[in-house]
């Protein structure tokens, strides 16, 4: 697969249903893939590196990555109603975070962002430490008493429960109730030495594969459960129902002013180098 383009996503269910038929060769005139899979953590660091000529990345990393890398139009996962969680052991409010330590995914991902905003905004004082796990790791640490709350992301919206776990706060309700806009999560990126030609084409057959998915939603269960980490279906049928919706085919007004917010609140707090003015521009 020499001329195949290299791509890394996650093998989360919402990302194996927007790529299954891309991937498998069922767009028409869209070029080969070469797939990795990869947590998404590992992505970001990806595209920091300049590796990999498409890649799904957190949206929080884009400030570092913007001048090799374009942010295509669709693909990538946005919403309403599928913030991050904080979780704790026992029910409580945002004050008690304050001096606690806290896991978290990445120190490079949205749902960081979104969780520094929230605790400049909730926590007062701040929160202590902030520890970085594995995203399957992190559930298990504050049922285990090894940190004193867990910001986790994917299905561990619909699974907390099973750990005996409380939600303390919903990262993404802060989010919208203070900016109306939907909630960026995942990215996708192409490097700009592809050529805008060659861009506008990776936009067309992520969108096409995107409507191939919703067309026929059987077609790529295999391909799902088979990378979904012994996911039950059900949650795997919830979290796609979530995590790809009208953003995912294109990101529109709504989806840029999302992003473009993000970073810019972000950028105020000091936890990203600010955006250049067109940095988000395609093609």
């Amino acid at each position: 697969m020499s001329d195949a383009l290299k791509i890394a996503y996650s093998p989360c269910p919402n990302d194996t249903f927007v790529f299954h038929a891309w991937a498998h060769g069922k767009v028409p005139g869209a070029p080969a893939l070469d797939v990795t899979f990869a947590d998404i953590d590992v992505t970001n660091g990806m595209a920091e590196r300049g590796e990999f000529d498409v890649l799904k990345v957190s949206y929080a990393v884009l400030p570092w990555v913007l001048e090799e890398y374009a942010l295509l139009p669709c693909g990538g996962a946005l919403g309403r109603g599928c913030g991050p969680l904080v979780l704790t052991r026992e029910p409580g409010e945002a004050k008690d975070l304050a001096g606690k330590t806290v896991a978290v995914p990445s120190e490079r991902s949205t749902a960081y962002l979104l969780f520094r905003l929230w605790a400049a905004d909730q926590v007062p004082g701040g929160v202590g430490e902030v520890k970085v796990l594995p995203f399957d790791e992190i559930m298990p640490a504050v049922r285990d008493g090894l940190v004193d709350a867990g910001l986790v992301i994917h299905e561990a919206r619909f699974t907390y429960q099973n750990y005996g776990l409380h939600r303390l706060a919903d990262m993404g309700e802060h989010w919208e109730a203070t900016t109306g806009l939907p909630i960026p999560l995942g990215a996708i990126i192409a490097k700009r030495s592809l050529g805008a030609e060659r861009l506008r084409e990776l936009a067309a057959a992520a969108r096409e594969s995107v409507r191939m998915a919703w067309d026929d939603t059987e077609a790529s269960r295999a391909y799902v459960l088979e990378h979904a980490q012994e996911m039950d279906p059900a949650v795997a049928d919830q979290h796609i129902g979530l995590y790809v919706n009208e953003f995912t085919a294109d990101l529109g007004e709504n989806g840029y002013a999302a992003v473009r917010g993000l970073l810019t609140r972000a950028a105020a707090e000091g936890l990203v180098p600010p955006l250049g003015r067109d940095a988000l521009n395609f093609g």
